[in-house]
């Protein structure tokens, strides 16, 4: 390598070092917001849609988005929150998924809602960002209705609330 060369690639390099480090970093705000990415049905082996997965992204610009197992009681007992609608004479309509219990020998209602395991990261920079997926019962069987859709929304442990997002409809191939 000759003289000019070295000289140039001594001058490069903490020229790059000071444009990397002024790179700005990316900053989220401390309520966490979220974005429907899709939602994919799963048949059972009698062709009926039985459950589907649900699938979202998140950020969070102080990552304190999850839950301990420590973390039983309200307002800490769910943070990740799902509302099931059902398509009913042409309009959404709020409704519980149901399922017989043959321990119980009675219908119970399914609580759709989820925890987030803790996420915050250690280290300095605390903003988070990721996916999260959930498989869910999508077949209400004491229900003949066959569109539905969901509305999500995650909290974090500030109790700040996401936004929330809705599914397009979704139809299900019933028995």
């Amino acid at each position: 390598m000759n003289s000019p060369s070295k000289i140039l690639l001594i001058l490069f390099i903490p020229v790059l070092f000071i444009f990397t480090a002024c790179l700005e970093k990316v900053e989220f705000p401390v309520e966490p917001a979220i974005k429907f990415n899709g939602f994919a049905k799963v048949v059972d082996s009698t062709g009926i849609d039985n459950r589907g997965i649900l699938e979202i992204s998140y950020q969070d610009g102080d990552g304190d988005i999850g839950l301990t197992e420590k973390d039983t009681l309200p307002p800490y007992d769910y943070n990740f929150f799902i509302r099931y609608f059902e398509k009913i004479n042409g309009q959404f309509e709020e409704v519980f998924i149901t399922y017989y219990n043959s321990q119980t020998e009675q219908y119970d209602t399914i609580n759709m809602n989820a925890r987030i395991p803790l996420l915050t990261p250690t280290g300095k920079n605390k903003a988070i960002k990721g996916i999260i997926q959930d498989t869910l019962y999508i077949n209400n069987y004491s229900s003949p209705n066959d569109t539905i859709r969901f509305e999500v929304y995650i909290r974090d442990r500030a109790l700040h609330e996401s936004n929330r997002v809705t599914t397009p409809e979704i139809w299900i191939k019933k028995q």
